[in-house]
């Protein structure tokens, strides 16, 4: 019999389910959805929606349910070859994030219907741009009732986004502490005072703060209507437009290929070995580790690879992921970092994966990468090589940058020590471990060398 397992994630929604058959993920839809699921479709929200690849497009196919009774419909969604979490955002994919979701719920609204719930795991990136992908989160439209997702939009939306706007700190730290989002009270003393007069914030922020019991205040309030929800989805939409996403200052790195203070021709030397050395292997996946400004991830795109590109600088992030969207090119920005990757985490440790699950390529890159974590995060290059490895499926290329290089002088400078030996027969060891070394290349004018390597059987 084929195998069908549920999806670990996938069990809060009565209304139907993920799960895999034969490589693909289908979603359930049970008995107990069939009204809402009938609307969806015959409003022509469900067409709207899709048509404009704002919500996930799906065929209904003939596969059975895969346990209990009630089964109504089997959908095969579009099936999407990455997935990344909150956690690994920059604020510029949760603010655009945000703000499909809050047309969405415009939309569904026009057609008697609205969302049930605004997680903004229901949203994932296609063609780098956000792709709502739960089916199953639209319901009937009572307009005698406020919003039933007001709340959970807020703390997983508009106060992390809020609290980046003033301490310029990125939203992904603040979601992977709080996966299921921030409270109002917890957010409120951390916004100036002064912003408190700000509309958008005295209502969205200092009114709910004031709430403790939801359920019971939501009891004395007026009469709802659709006038004041959508007064309130403009003044959403308002607010969060207007909070800046992008950085004020320019970190140390953000401009490392623009400003390098290596030679002027490092970067065209470097891409002309790293270009040579893409030309001799085949790949269809591609991990760029310490991608910076995606420059490399970019060439890395025009081989039609799935293309994963990871750093621990939001900003990097940020404008890799706005370049992805005007241009519609298919790399995956995320904020990672590499010393300290995303877990698993959920239920059982089971309801997102890794990382390091998540992320495993047919070619890893990690370019200018290497010195900043044996030097700086002190990972010794065996435990390195060991995790790259893990990563990669069958190559990798790998920059090495020796001590007397001036940014690795950057790096040591008042530091009292690191794993010895760093110097490149030492790096070539330990990686020789896990990888055959192809290709050793020094790019000219510097310290530093290119290598492309094949891993090894059986690592």
């Amino acid at each position: 019999m084929p195998d069908r397992s549920r999806h670990p994630a996938s069990y809060r929604d009565p209304s139907g389910f993920i799960f895999r058959l034969d490589g693909l993920c289908y979603r359930q839809v049970n008995e107990e959805y069939a009204d809402d699921y009938r609307q969806l479709i015959d409003s022509g929200l469900y067409q709207a929606l899709s048509s404009k690849n704002w919500l996930i497009g799906h065929s209904e196919v003939e596969q059975g349910p895969i346990g209990g009774p009630g089964h109504l419909k089997t959908l095969l969604p579009r099936q999407l070859p990455f997935i990344s979490y909150p956690a690994e955002w920059s604020p510029d994919q949760l603010k655009d994030a945000a703000l499909l979701t809050l047309g969405i719920l415009r939309a569904a609204i026009s057609r008697g219907m609205i969302l049930k719930d605004a997680s903004p795991t229901n949203i994932q990136f296609a063609d780098g741009r956000p792709l709502f992908i739960d089916s199953l989160s639209f319901e009937r439209y009572d307009a005698s009732r406020p919003w039933v997702a007001y709340r959970q939009f807020c703390e997983c939306f508009l106060y992390p986004l809020l609290l980046h706007h003033y301490h310029h700190q990125g939203v992904h730290k603040i979601l992977a502490a709080y996966p299921e989002g921030i409270a109002a009270s917890t957010t409120l003393p951390q916004l100036p005072l002064k912003s408190r007069l700000r509309p958008g914030i005295w209502l969205h922020v200092v009114l709910p703060a004031r709430i403790r019991q939801g359920d019971g205040d939501a009891a004395r309030l007026p009469p709802f209507d659709e006038k004041k929800l959508l007064l309130v989805v403009d003044n959403l939409e308002s607010t969060i437009q207007k909070l800046r996403t992008d950085a004020p200052g320019e970190g140390s790195w953000r401009r490392y290929y623009s400003e390098t203070i290596l030679s002027s021709s490092y970067l065209a030397e470097k891409e002309k070995i790293f270009r040579e050395m893409l030309g001799s292997i085949g790949f269809s996946s591609a991990l760029d580790l310490g991608a910076n400004d995606g420059h490399f991830s970019k060439i890395l795109a025009e081989r039609k690879a799935l293309v994963i590109a990871a750093d621990s600088d939001w900003a990097c992030i940020g404008n890799l992921y706005r370049w992805c969207r005007d241009t519609g090119t298919s790399i995956y920005p995320l904020c990672i970092d590499i010393a300290d990757p995303t877990p698993a985490s959920g239920f059982g440790h089971a309801e997102r994966s890794s990382f390091t699950e998540r992320a495993e390529s047919d070619l890893v890159i990690a370019l200018a990468l290497i010195h900043h974590l044996v030097l700086t995060r002190n990972i010794p290059f065996h435990m390195l090589a060991g995790y790259i490895a893990r990563l990669t499926r069958a190559h990798l290329i790998v920059e090495f940058v020796a001590a007397t290089d001036e940014k690795a002088i950057l790096l040591t400078r008042n530091k009292p020590g690191f794993h010895k030996p760093y110097n490149a027969n030492a790096f070539e060891q330990e990686f020789g471990r896990y990888f055959t070394i192809i290709r050793r290349t020094p790019i000219p004018g510097t310290e530093r060398i290119l290598y492309l390597m094949r891993k090894k059987e059986g690592q």
